[in-house]
């Protein structure tokens, strides 16, 4: 596919990533450029809190606007750009996160800077956001993100936030006309754009400020202690009200895209409103849904009712988050451990086919998207799995809690012409995360009941039919003896769901299942037998 072919279906496209970059386009008709005229990258930006360790929603916000910088990218044939992972480490601790040690020693450091609080997992770092730092790019390092990482409290500490701070003093009054009308009666009496840092305890204060020389920086509030103090608020000595700071960033660091969560809507209106007094200009966004638990409960981290990322990836892969992130990111998603199989098969569905689809279905395909977020080249389009990852789960759950990676393996080789772990590694992985899914939720509630009169009759005719086959049968061919018994009016099965789901409860446990066909292939005709032998005995 040549550039100019891929330029064209990009503007056609109506794949969300692209939709966005479509507004980024018309935000730049001709690039992003300077006042030389000359080509300037278009600076995307995520945004992390780090009094918590990264987490699922950290993951999907940086995920989702690389998707969006990638589609830019194909859109304008190349366009420079940069992404931002920008860490707000100067906001005051508000109270102590449950997940982290010494909690005395974060009780004891409460609304000093994230950046100026001793770290709590004394792993040596200068601070608890130091770390937690550390962790960010750990963890984006992890998924393969290109990024550029910026710390709000090195922003602040070195001046290279000083020009914009000037900025906010000099238009403290407007800012304050957008914002006290928010606020309610009582938080307006405290409230200021700025919030100075005290010279005598360290905390981030939620005091009135008087602008004493906007020029100069100089601010006048009074300290906790009662005293009237004039301090600079430049040089890390104050950081700004969450609003007025957002916008300040956008001001300073010149982004052009950023998005947020619904719980964001409001900061995002008045930010813009801000940045615009500043005398810059709002960027691009996108206002995504908020995930749901398995009930449709909003996640909450102090509930614990939501899944980690480190759970996703015990029962499911990197590849499978990332395409259940995927669609229309305005409807809100359910996210917990049973949507995952269902995920990992889709996404190996989906890749499956990208190779063999036409420039547009491509562009449509999530997969496209997903590859091309850490691989241009999109090596590995086209790729399939040679069993899937639900009959993999129902192997593993006829095997038992016991299973072993080498013991499933061994009946993969019923399914495999000579399989070799080292050949297939994406199913390799998967073999173990089926076995984590089937300890903890399928095994420890698998019950399999006794067939029903006319089961049990066609279970014999089954059986039957498999003791004259060869241990190599194809699958399709088993399938099709299957579908035979059950069209057969003599076993009175209203319909052929009726009898795979009577197959499923019996055999394997459960009230969905894979191609039975499939499944005896992979599973083995003796072993087969064996099953329907213990149904019939129930």
């Amino acid at each position: 596919m040549s550039d100019t072919e891929l330029m064209q279906a990009a503007r056609e496209s109506k794949a969300w990533p692209f939709q966005e970059a479509q507004r980024l386009a018309k935000r730049f008709p001709n690039g992003k450029r300077n006042a030389a005229g000359e080509l300037v990258p278009v600076l995307f930006e995520t945004g992390y809190g780090p009094s918590g360790l990264p987490h699922i929603g950290t993951f999907q916000e940086v995920l989702r606007t690389t998707l969006v910088r990638r589609a830019y990218e194909a859109l304008t044939g190349g366009h420079p750009t940069r992404l931002v992972a920008f860490s707000d480490d100067m906001d005051g601790l508000r109270k102590v996160p449950d997940n982290v040690p010494n909690r005395a020693l974060l009780e004891e450091n409460l609304h000093k800077p994230l950046s100026r609080i001793p770290d709590p997992f004394d792993k040596g770092h200068e601070s608890f956001a130091h770390h937690n730092n550390r962790m960010l790019c750990e963890f984006l390092d992890r998924f393969g993100f290109d990024y550029e990482f910026v710390a709000s409290s090195d922003m602040y500490n070195s001046g290279q936030f000083d020009d914009a701070l000037r900025q906010v003093l000099r238009h403290n009054q407007a800012i304050l006309d957008i914002m006290l009308p928010t606020l309610r009666e009582e938080r307006r009496q405290t409230y200021s754009p700025v919030l100075p840092i005290s010279p005598t305890t360290g905390h981030v204060l939620q005091v009135p400020v008087e602008v004493v020389d906007a020029e100069a920086g100089i601010i006048r509030f009074t300290d906790a202690d009662g005293r009237v103090v004039e301090q600079s608020a430049l040089g890390g000595m104050a950081k700004l009200q969450w609003k007025v700071d957002w916008a300040m960033r956008w001001y300073a660091l010149g982004v052009d895209y950023e998005m947020c969560g619904k719980d964001l809507t409001d900061s995002v209106t008045q930010s813009g409103r801000i940045v615009q007094v500043l005398g810059g200009r709002k960027p691009e966004g996108l206002i995504y849904e908020l995930f749901l638990d398995e009930k449709g409960e909003k996640i909450s981290k102090s509930k614990g009712n939501g899944l980690t990322i480190e759970e996703w990836l015990t029962y499911g892969s990197e590849d499978s988050l990332g395409f259940y992130i995927f669609p229309n990111p305005k409807s809100a998603k359910s996210l917990h451990v049973g949507v995952i199989p269902r995920a990992v098969d889709d996404y190996w569905q989906f890749r499956a086919n990208l190779a063999e689809q036409d420039i547009a279905k491509q562009l449509g395909n999530p997969v496209w998207h997903l590859l091309g977020a850490t691989d241009p080249q999109r090596k590995g389009a086209g790729d399939t799995l040679p069993v899937t990852y639900g009959l993999l789960l129902n192997l593993v759950g006829v095997l038992g809690a016991g299973a072993s990676h080498e013991q499933v393996w061994s009946y993969l080789g019923n399914y495999i012409h000579d399989p070799d772990p080292a050949d297939h590694p994406a199913l390799d992985a998967l073999v173990d995360k089926a076995l984590a899914y089937n300890r903890d939720f399928v095994a420890p509630t698998l019950v399999r009941r006794a067939p029903a009169v006319n089961e049990a009759a066609a279970l014999q005719a089954l059986d039957a039919a498999l003791a004259g086959m060869a241990a190599d049968t194809p699958a399709e061919d088993i399938q099709t003896v299957v579908y035979e018994i059950g069209k057969d009016e003599a076993y009175g099965f209203e319909t052929l769901r009726d009898w795979f789901k009577g197959l499923y409860q019996t055999l394997l446990g459960s009230d969905q299942g894979p191609r039975m066909g499939s499944f005896i292939a992979l599973y083995g005709i003796a072993n087969s037998r064996k099953l329907i032998a213990e149904a019939l005995a129930r």
